[in-house]
């Protein structure tokens, strides 16, 4: 405590230390600007990058966007200001009075005094033109220009109040966040699609390994979280997990991001499925909420013939009850309701299993996987035996040992979930960076 009180002493006193101040520049984000409930003509700065030009014989238009909003900010210029490099992508900075708007569409605009070009763009050349509607396959050949379309400035907005959203949802219920590595020795999934991990030829490793041991990067962060499931009743990791597969489907990447918890002293699988489906809903609400514009964008140009309301049909389920043996689905009713709907025990299946659950999504696939934990010493020490895994898996034993309790978890893909809620069709559009088999460009 004396060590805390000491730097909240030190903290205050930095804070309340004279030191030269500049004055406010007045810059505002295109976002604030649009939303100024009172404008008296105060001056303002606003910077971005030019979406529209359109140049009348005494006012100039332009239309600028910072990618704080989906909306763009018009600012109202004298002609005098009209030059070839104010043009559609070029960075400017506006400087004038911020004023109401006589349009009907928008509430506000800027009466320029001054506008800078900061950066030029060669509009001719320019992959991405203005006002026309790229198809998403055009766009992905340019990862490093398709976030400044609108579509994909969107689903990146969307991404990052979704992110937002989870870690919001686990802080709001206890949930303590876990850094698990990106680098293992594990093989969680046991599918064996995994990247290995090797130093460069250039730096000269130890013998044999650099880690001594053969290293991957993650599948998922399960494992180590049951670690830390000992310590802590409720944990959970959001970040980023490798597959090698061999596929260019629209539902696979190589590298995604998967958001992960696991959660002690549980004991069955509705507690389970129920912050399952807390998470979902309430990460959607807050979406919805607070990004309704680029929501609707989606949903309007990207999945105009979705039904939204559109559930299985009948022979889907029995098909899913055919096939999926004891492991309970909850298939989803879009666009927020989960309808539990529990499979038949399976006969022929082992005679020893730990419950299931899976979330399948209509046009995505598995959305949510997860389980209760099997946590008899005796029964993991036979299974690990008799695969040959017991050296590998003595730790895992261990927790079992040591005041081990009944725990389950679950995980769900950060990418299909945007997929659902947006209703994009290709998971290589809602990832900023997409890795698949043979592609990695930046």
């Amino acid at each position: 405590m004396l060590r805390t009180g000491c730097l909240l002493r030190a903290l205050r006193f930095f804070s309340s230390a004279p030191c030269p101040r500049h004055k406010p520049s007045g810059r505002l984000s295109v976002r604030d600007a649009l939303r100024a409930q009172h404008t008296s003509g105060e001056r303002v700065k606003v910077q971005g990058w030019i979406r529209s030009v359109r140049s009348q014989k005494e006012v100039l238009f332009l239309h600028i966007n910072d990618g704080s909003s989906l909306e763009s900010l018009q600012i109202v210029a004298d002609a005098s200001f009209d030059c070839r490099e104010l043009a559609f992508g070029s960075s400017v900075e506006v400087q004038g009075q911020l004023v109401k708007s006589p349009a009907k569409r928008q509430n506000v605009e800027l009466k320029a005094e001054n506008i800078t070009v900061i950066g030029n763009c060669d509009a001719k050349a320019f992959p991405i033109k203005y006002k026309e509607r790229h198809p998403l396959e055009y766009l992905r050949q340019y990862p490093h220009l398709r976030c400044r379309t609108n579509v994909l400035g969107s689903i990146l907005r969307v991404r990052s109040e979704a992110t937002a959203a989870i870690h919001s949802f686990f802080k709001d219920r206890g949930f303590v966040h876990i850094h698990t590595p990106v680098i293992t020795s594990n093989d969680c999934e046991g599918a064996g699609e995994l990247f290995q991990v090797e130093a460069s030829s250039k730096i000269k490793a130890p013998e044999g390994n650099f880690f001594d041991v053969p290293t991957f990067l993650t599948v998922s962060g399960q494992l180590h979280l049951e670690v830390m499931s000992g310590a802590f009743a409720q944990v959970f990791t959001f970040g980023p997990t490798f597959r090698a597969e061999n596929s260019q489907s629209r539902r696979h990447l190589a590298e995604f991001y998967m958001v992960e918890a696991e959660i002690s002293f549980i004991e069955n699988l509705q507690d389970l499925t129920q912050i399952m489906e807390d998470l979902f809903k309430s990460t959607a609400m807050m979406v919805l909420s607070n990004c309704p514009e680029d929501v609707e964008l989606c949903h309007k140009f990207l999945a105009p013939g979705k039904k939204w309301g559109a559930d299985l049909q009948t022979e889907h389920e029995k098909y899913l009850v055919e096939h999926c043996g004891n492991i309970p689905v909850f298939i989803i009713n879009y666009p927020l309701a989960l309808k539990p709907f529990y499979m038949r025990d399976n006969e022929d299946g082992p005679q020893h299993t730990v419950a299931a659950v899976d979330l399948l999504v209509p046009g995505v696939g598995e959305l949510f996987g997860g389980s209760l934990r099997e946590e008899r010493y005796h029964f993991l020490e036979q299974q690990l035996a008799r695969s040959g895994l017991t050296e590998a898996y003595q730790w895992y034993l261990e927790l079992r040992r040591f005041g081990s309790v009944p725990h389950g978890g679950f995980g769900m893909g950060f990418e299909r979930y945007l997929q659902c809620i947006l209703g994009v069709d290709n998971i290589k559009d809602v990832i900023p960076f997409p890795r698949f088999t043979h592609s990695c460009l930046l």
